[in-house]
């Protein structure tokens, strides 16, 4: 059974959302602020978050960057913030699903069951894991698994979010071309682009970071062509 970990400080919609979750099968925790929440993630597992943005304190973008420090779990912002440039916010800083108030509870679980789905399968057990050129992409110890959605990096599984898999496969599938900002963004996120280049690059940084992390040196497949955006480089 999956934790699932609510973070907000109106009553009413933080009761709402808790009988939704338990009544969908899962575990709930509640926490009314970012202390309450964080001493909440270090003392259990979580599967799953649901983070309102306005909260007492530490707002919820903050928070979300000290949460996407220490899990890839799915974080759901769910929020009275409606300006587009908000939405964009979030998904920047490490958020995979942004929910705008007032919702439906079915609406929300909707929500949470897709992203919870899409974890486990990024997350299977190396030992689970097979690739072939058949299978999917190749590229010089860099195993890519569209289906399967599913990464290896020099025989090392690399766990990614999201948005993160769909830019790698993306741009390994047109090798040498260089992309813009928001050619990519448009792309990756299915929206039109309203200048704002911080998503594409956080998401970059934290996809380099994680194959970084897999083998002990940078993947320099993944290249920043500077005032025109990036391209993943092959020989």
């Amino acid at each position: 059974m999956a934790n699932v970990l609510i973070v907000e400080d109106e009553k009413n919609i933080a009761e709402m959302e808790r009988d939704f979750v338990e009544g969908a099968g899962y575990t709930p925790f509640v926490a009314s602020n970012g202390e309450e929440a964080m001493d909440l993630m270090a003392k259990n597992r979580m599967d799953a978050i649901i983070l309102d943005v306005m909260l007492p304190g530490e707002d919820g973008f903050s928070l979300c960057r000290k949460m996407r420090e220490i899990t890839d779990s799915p974080i759901i912002f769910a929020t009275a913030k409606t300006e587009d440039a908000d939405i964009v916010r979030g998904l920047g800083i490490g958020a995979d699903d942004y929910l705008v108030k007032p919702f439906n509870g079915t609406v929300l679980i909707a929500h949470l069951r897709a992203q919870l789905a899409t974890h486990a399968r990024l997350v299977k057990p190396e030992s689970t894991l097979t690739f072939s050129s058949e299978d999917g992409l190749v590229i010089d110890g860099l195993l890519i698994h569209p289906k399967a959605r599913q990464v290896q990096l020099e025989g090392k599984e690399v766990t990614l979010t999201g948005k993160e898999f769909d830019l790698l496969c993306f741009m390994a599938e047109h090798p040498n071309e260089v992309f813009s900002k928001e050619q990519l963004f448009k792309k990756i996120w299915g929206l039109d682009p309203i200048g704002e280049p911080a998503t594409v690059t956080a998401h970059i940084n934290r996809l380099r970071d994680k194959m970084k992390a897999a083998t002990g040196h940078p993947y320099d497949r993944i290249e920043t062509v500077w005032g025109a955006g990036y391209r993943f480089h092959l020989d």
